[in-house]
């Protein structure tokens, strides 16, 4: 088990700003790969957490290169993903998918390691095995203290994160793990986790990058809590650290 019943941390919550998306990239991705080293020294796994998008894309090609590729320990790594688009894996918009292109396919990780939300299952059935597979990962039926040793969330332009989106019931959701959802502006199915599983986390990195951003990062950060209208606010570490890493496009109204 992977969780620590008896631990108890004040909560962390930082925020750093970057010229841009490359100097973002590059700080997060040394960040990323120190926190994995330091937290080896520890534990025989590292569990991370996955986003989808493109803000991701250039971090992935970092941890995927020299000199972060020869520093992570891969064989000890264990990969999640926070969200999927109920589409198949061989459509671009795939967030495991991406991970794979721009990632997992350039570094020596055991294929067993990489735990996937299945699409060729219907959306209510991806969420019902990936709760399943979480709870054989974390040993436990109940709700672990500590669930993921990283979390990397993204922030879209209204102030969604993972698939919890504005006016969605799912972003209030306290017993499940995992949920899906039908999302009519895009005409989608979506799986996610839900905020209990993610705010038990030990580390939660937001990346938010670009001056679309701006609006709803400063009423996430700075605004009156309107979960349901900025579903971002919903995360709030029970015991870890919380981490944004922006870049000055973002910051635009903080």
């Amino acid at each position: 088990m992977d969780c620590d019943v008896g631990a108890k941390k004040e909560i962390i919550m930082n925020k750093e700003v970057f010229k841009d998306l490359d100097q973002l990239s590059r700080a997060l991705a040394e960040w990323i790969t120190s926190l994995i080293e330091e937290t080896l020294t520890r534990k025989e796994r590292f569990s991370f957490v996955l986003s989808g998008g493109n803000t991701p894309k250039k971090l992935n090609a970092l941890l995927s290169s020299t000199p972060y590729k020869e520093r992570i320990d891969w064989k000890k790594i264990h990969i999640f993903w926070g969200d999927e688009r109920a589409v198949s894996f061989e459509d671009d918009r795939n967030n495991a998918r991406m991970a794979f292109d721009t990632l997992l396919n350039k570094v020596d990780i055991p294929r067993n390691q990489i735990h996937i939300m299945d699409t060729s299952l219907s959306p209510e059935q991806v969420a019902l095995q990936y709760a399943k597979l979480l709870q054989e990962y974390f040993g436990t039926t109940a709700l672990p203290v500590q669930t993921f040793d990283l979390v990397l969330l993204g922030m879209g332009d209204d102030g969604h994160t993972l698939s919890l989106f504005p006016g969605q019931p799912i972003i209030q959701e306290e017993k499940l793990w995992t949920g899906s959802l039908f999302l009519k502006a895009q005409d989608m199915y979506r799986i996610t986790l839900t905020k209990n599983i993610v705010n038990h986390s030990n580390h939660i990195v937001f990346l938010v990058s670009g001056k679309e951003k701006a609006h709803a990062l400063h009423e996430v950060l700075e605004g009156e809590r309107n979960p349901d209208k900025y579903p971002s606010q919903v995360i709030v570490p029970t015991q870890g650290e919380l981490h944004f890493f922006m870049d000055e496009a973002a910051t635009a109204e903080l």
